[in-house]
Formats: structure tokens, sequence, C-alpha cells
């Protein structure tokens, strides 16, 4: 059985949360939250989001112990992307992207 969360529009580009999302794949619950709790990155706090609603979809729905749970997937799609003019010397003009991104994440029962 699988639980998954996602958080979309989240206001982090997707190869600064891609690097944090490559750390818990694939590992245990309690070992992932661990990992995202001391990695000092503002995308690992919204990835312990999802995370720990993963975990609570999977208590809560599905009946699975917290203890059993693995991380299956997780992964990182970009986002729309909100375009800003930042303005430049002599009257130009820069367009500033603000990217976004939609996290996903899936535990599974490991069958411990």
């Amino acid at each position: 059985m699988e639980a998954r969360a996602e958080a979309k529009y989240v206001r982090l580009s997707a190869p600064k949360v891609r690097r944090v999302v490559s750390l818990i794949r694939g590992r245990p619950v309690a070992e992932a939250q661990a990992l995202l709790q001391f990695t000092p990155s503002p995308a690992a706090r919204v990835v312990e989001g999802v995370l720990k609603s993963a975990v609570a979809n999977a208590e809560n729905n599905l009946e699975l112990a917290k203890d059993t749970l693995v991380v299956a997937r997780a992964y990182v799609d970009e986002g729309p992307v909100t375009k800003r003019v930042h303005p430049r010397a002599r009257g130009r003009a820069d367009v500033l992207a603000k990217k976004s991104s939609h996290i996903t994440v899936i535990v599974a029962d490991s069958g411990r």
C-alpha cells in the first residue's frame, strides 16, 4: 500500500528542491525525517512538511504503522514561472523569473 502527499506551487526552484529530495529517497521515514531536520536549506522545511503529510495519510487512511514506512518515491516537478520586470540602467528592463515547483512524496509499507 502506498500513501502520497503533494505540495504545489511552492516558491522554490525545482533544482534546489531536488537536491534535498534526493537525500530521502529510499530511506525509512524516521531516518528521512532526521535528515531533513538537520539539513540547512529552506527546501528541507517544505519537504519535511510534505513527508509528514504523507506519513499521516498512511496512518489515518490506510492504517499503516509509521515504523514500517519507507520513502518509496519522491520527486519534484517544475511549476509555473511568474515573470516580473526589474528596472535597469538607462531605462532598460530585465525579466525576473520567479520559479515554483510541485513536490510529491510517496511512502509505502516496507513489509517488515
